[in-house]
């Protein structure tokens, strides 16, 4: 056998005149004629030109190069030397070239369904991609991205070693409490009758590793999800799982934010500097939005107060608006330059695209050195000078105005301020911007259920000066959570916890779990809780989207070696499938078909 002396990458200059050996894939095949032929030979680390002369070589090794095409997996030994052309500047090795003297096939590869190129990938459909991953892995660019995830949770396992954390597995068959997402269910063949569920996120069992006084814990964990189809998510998922005894919320955050700048500074040799810090309250006002994107520059102004005397009917009935402790307001987005920039196609294609969101629609004016002009000016006039200096508006600028219940138009207009900022051109691409949010409300009022319900899980505490909240104002308890954000998505997100048993009892009394209903479902946290749990708190780092970021897709699919499709398929080995009947008869169950539609 041909054994590699170097990968396919590595030759340089400087070694022409040795002997190298190669192993790897033809990517090309060039056959010039009189006896004289060209291949690429491409590995992981790159490409190298080989080249098979008849005049001065082996012509029995030329011959056999010839059955050579593309894919096949050979290996060949020579003597390396300079190009005798122009060098290839689009390689690394460029300036080389290897004459070969022995030639292995290892293996002859059938006429590929897709070939590796990347100038073909976007061409290729993406079920065709998966269903031939070995092959779609086969391109430098989904190499690179492969190897870049590996070298972020070897960033991540260095990093927090360093830091005193222990890395600790915990099970991937346990107990299902219903909460949040779908469980997916496994039956259990020796307790039949009874079910496992696949872990949703290892929260319980941290928590419990912090109580058995293992102080710092790490875990690259898969995680699991039974949930409807979504573009931008899979139903299993890997986060960087960390927690931290005898901690406070500044702790955690300096920790994890020291690491964020490790892995940028690493792998894309960018300091991210100081990690800039905003209240949820902020966010929403500001933004409309809880992850906003800080290279955005337009902004959100609520508008309510100075409009409040306007005639205008759509304000009015918006002010009125009261819905469980919810108000209606007006807000506003200043858009510069929009009077020339914002086509009337433009702007009417904005009120279509705020109805997704449940509201009406979307008023726009334009703003003059005369005052208002076009769509809503006669009801803004009377206000021009408040609005002017609510919203710093300048001659040429445009107004976009949503009225609605809080949450209503809060939503709407963060969402169409990110349209609006596509649509302009005024995110800077190569820029980063990070972002703590913290004091996120601890409760949301669900109008259907009337009652509560946590806005992330029930284990999350108070802020330190909130306690009294839990019971004397629900609504107005702000929780000690923190999540990071880059460039308007969410990579991390975690909080202190609650260590006191009267807390979490309060917690569960709030959301509408009965203590029998708390005991069935998480008897085995409140037993802890019980037995001396210290202060503790921790986040996850969503492995898949910090990825996406550094090599810069949108695709969660192009960052997971063998992705589920939308719908939560597998092409490539065919999953989901079916079981034998003994399969199923071992479990003690009896399975009912349904009729595909």
């Amino acid at each position: 056998m041909i054994k590699r002396t170097h990968t396919c990458g590595q030759p340089r200059a400087t070694d022409a005149g040795s002997t190298v050996a190669l192993n790897g894939w033809v990517n090309t095949y060039r056959d010039q004629g009189r006896g004289l032929l060209f291949i690429d030979l491409r590995d992981r680390d790159g490409l190298c030109q080989v080249v098979f002369d008849l005049e001065g070589g082996n012509p029995e090794v030329v011959q056999r190069a010839r059955a050579l095409r593309r894919e096949d997996v050979i290996g060949v030994r020579g003597t390396l030397r300079k190009r005798a052309g122009d060098p290839n500047p689009k390689l690394a090795t460029g300036e080389v070239e290897l004459v070969a003297e022995e030639l292995e096939i290892f293996n002859k590869a059938e006429n590929p369904p897709i070939l590796p190129d990347e100038h073909e990938a976007e061409k290729i459909a993406e079920e065709v991609r998966l269903k031939y991953r070995y092959i779609d892995l086969r391109r430098p660019r989904m190499q690179h991205i492969l190897r870049t995830r590996s070298k972020v949770t070897k960033l991540a396992r260095d990093y927090f070693a360093q830091n005193g954390f222990a890395e600790i597995e915990t099970p991937l068959l346990i107990k299902s409490t219903p909460e949040g997402a779908r469980d997916f269910i496994v039956p259990a063949r020796l307790h039949q009758g009874m079910w496992y569920a696949l872990p949703q996120s290892p929260q319980l069992f941290k928590q419990i590793l912090m109580v058995a006084g293992f102080d710092r814990y790490i875990q690259i964990c898969k995680c699991l999800r039974d949930e409807d189809p979504r573009a931008d998510r899979q139903a299993e998922f890997s986060q960087i799982d960390l927690e931290m005894s005898f901690v406070d919320r500044e702790d955690v955050m300096a920790m994890m934010g020291g690491f964020a700048r490790a892995v940028w500074q690493d792998v894309l040799g960018y300091d991210i500097g100081t990690i800039q810090r905003m209240t949820w309250q902020e966010a929403m006002d500001r933004f409309g939005i809880d992850r906003p994107d800080l290279r955005n520059p337009l902004e959100i102004r609520d508008v309510s107060d100075i409009v409040k005397a306007s005639e205008f009917q759509v304000f009015q009935q918006a002010l009125a608006k009261t819905r469980a402790g919810r108000q209606g307001c007006v807000k506003a987005i200043r858009v510069p330059g929009g009077a020339e920039k914002l086509t009337r196609k433009m702007t009417d294609g904005y009120t279509e695209f705020v109805k997704q969101f449940k509201t009406g629609g979307v008023a726009v004016a334009k703003f003059t050195a005369n005052g208002f002009d076009t769509g809503i000016a006669k009801h803004l006039e009377p206000f021009k000078d408040a609005l002017v200096a609510r919203l710093g508006l300048q001659a040429g600028d445009s107004v976009l105005i949503v009225a609605d219940f809080w949450d209503t138009a809060t939503k709407a207009l963060g969402e169409l301020r990110l349209k609006v900022g596509r649509d302009l051109g005024l995110v800077d691409e190569k820029e980063w911007r990070f972002l703590w949010v913290v004091d996120f409300p601890m409760f949301d009022w669900d109008d259907e259920g009337k009652r509560w319900v946590a806005m992330h899980h029930p284990f999350t505490s108070p802020n330190p000066d909130q306690f009294d909240f839990l019971e004397s104002n629900p609504g107005g308890c702000l929780s000690a959570g923190y999540d990071l954000v880059v460039n308007g998505s969410e990579i991390a997100g975690g909080s202190i916890r609650i260590h006191r048993m009267d807390v979490q009892e309060k917690v569960f009394k709030l959301i509408g779990l009965t203590q029998e209903d708390a005991e069935i479902k998480f008897g085995f946290l409140l037993s802890a809780l019980r037995h001396g749990a210290p202060p503790h708190g921790g986040i996850a780092f969503g492995l898949d989207r910090l990825v996406m970021h550094l090599v810069g897709t949108e695709n969660i699919r192009d960052v997971i070696a063998f992705p589920k499709t939308q719908s939560g398929g597998d092409l490539m080995i065919d999953a989901p499938g079916p079981i034998d009947e003994q399969q199923i008869a071992d479990c003690g169950m009896k399975v009912t078909m349904i009729e595909r539609k």
